[in-house]
């Protein structure tokens, strides 16, 4: 078993902020399983590794043997949480709610272990509320103390509207502590407000408050915004293993390290080893293949890491094309198609602008060739394999 000061240590890592480290401690003394709280409105049915900071997070609670109340929230998710947002969320419909919280469940159990992890739903509680409960909730907060969360208070500056049901949202969110009996909810640095006024409603509630965690937000590939699909920064938790081994190589040599803090079970002196490795000349992509191992080890399997190392292998290093490429015929109805058009109807690019920046930017081959003239004409009959950057290829045949 672990010590207190080895337990702290692991929970620790990576955290932005623990309110309180003292609180934390005193729980980690009464030497019980502790109930800990993570939130999760499934409002998108897909993972991504910025999300997965938290959850490891709750993993590395589990390997101290605490339970983990994995908390869907598919009654707060009909409302939208606010955070971070300068307009009214538009809510989910109930069964946008419940098909993304399948999707969730099927993804989390690749990290989390099921044996200490209890998937609960708040709306079997906060349905049960009623109008006169709501009110008494509602009683044990004040509209200026909402107000101080930033993004409430800068939308009120700036005349911007703020619904009635956002200031409801972090109550709910505070209410579940309460109902769970929560020792220590989990969050991203954004959740920060709501994570706090599950400490309120509890103290209101005369029960004791929870120590709240709170996680950074993972940088995407960019290296400078968040981590967002919508971003197109992202890395999912269930794309290919050929697809994330190229992602995560290309980070930049920095960025890895932030990364490994972030995403590796590895120990924090097994990390300190591999950035004294390199300083003393070890390459950085050895170190990022490390990575990819665990990662893709982790949501597919060692087969998987192994098959998409070959592949990066034969396609960056030899220059090699990849064993499977997509096939696909794509139609010409005048007898020839642009080739920006071409390429994002063959789903190589998201936009003919995209296409024609990356003609412009030379990523652009067809059969291994460069092409450069955005005014190209694919003819009818013709059939090749079309290469945007890196990582995307497809045989394309034009009829």
């Amino acid at each position: 078993m672990a010590s207190i000061e080895e337990s702290l240590a692991l929970l620790e890592r990576g955290t932005d902020e623990i309110i309180s480290i003292e609180g934390l401690t005193a729980k980690l003394k009464e030497n019980r399983p502790l109930r800990i709280k993570v939130g999760f409105d499934p409002t998108a049915p897909d993972l991504h590794l910025g999300h997965t900071v938290v959850i490891n997070k709750m993993k590395h609670f589990q390997m101290l043997g605490h339970q983990i109340h994995f908390l869907i929230g598919d009654f707060t998710g009909m409302i939208g949480d606010p955070s971070g947002k300068d307009t009214t969320r538009k809510p989910l419909t109930r069964e946008q709610v419940v098909e993304n919280a399948k999707t969730y469940q099927e993804q989390i159990f690749k990290i989390l272990d099921p044996a200490l992890t209890k998937v609960v739903f708040n709306s079997s509680w906060l349905g049960e509320l009623g109008t006169a409960g709501m009110i008494q909730l509602a009683s044990h907060y004040t509209v200026a103390r909402m107000l101080e969360r930033d993004d409430f208070e800068k939308r009120y500056k700036n005349h911007q509207p703020i619904a009635v049901h956002e200031f409801i949202y972090p109550l709910l969110q505070g209410y579940d502590s309460v109902h769970l009996d929560i020792d220590v909810e989990l969050g991203g640095t954004d959740q920060k407000f709501n994570l706090l006024v599950g400490r309120d409603l509890q103290k209101a509630y005369g029960k004791a408050q929870q120590s709240v965690i709170t996680m950074p937000l993972l940088e995407g590939l960019d290296g400078v915004n968040k981590m967002s699909k919508s971003l197109g920064n992202y890395i999912g938790v269930d794309e290919s293993p050929i697809e994330q081994f190229g992602k995560l190589m290309s980070v930049s040599d920095t960025l890895m390290w932030r990364y490994f803090d972030l995403l590796s079970f590895e120990s924090s002196a097994t990390i300190e080893g591999y950035k004294k490795a390199v300083a003393e000349g070890m390459n950085p992509r050895d170190v990022k293949f490390l990575l990819c191992q665990e990662i893709i080890s982790r949501f597919h399997s060692q087969e998987a890491y192994e098959m998409a190392h070959r592949d990066f292998i034969e396609r960056f290093q030899k220059g090699n094309l990849p064993e499977n490429i997509e096939e696909m015929t794509i139609s010409a109805p005048d007898g020839e198609i642009q080739i920006a058009a071409l390429l994002k109807e063959a789903g190589l690019v998201s936009s003919v602008s995209e296409g024609n920046r990356s003609i412009d930017g030379g990523a652009v081959r067809i059969d291994q060739e460069k092409i450069s003239d955005r005014g190209l004409k694919i003819a009818k009959g013709t059939t090749a394999i079309f290469q945007v950057g890196k990582r995307r290829f497809a045989k394309i045949t034009v009829n």
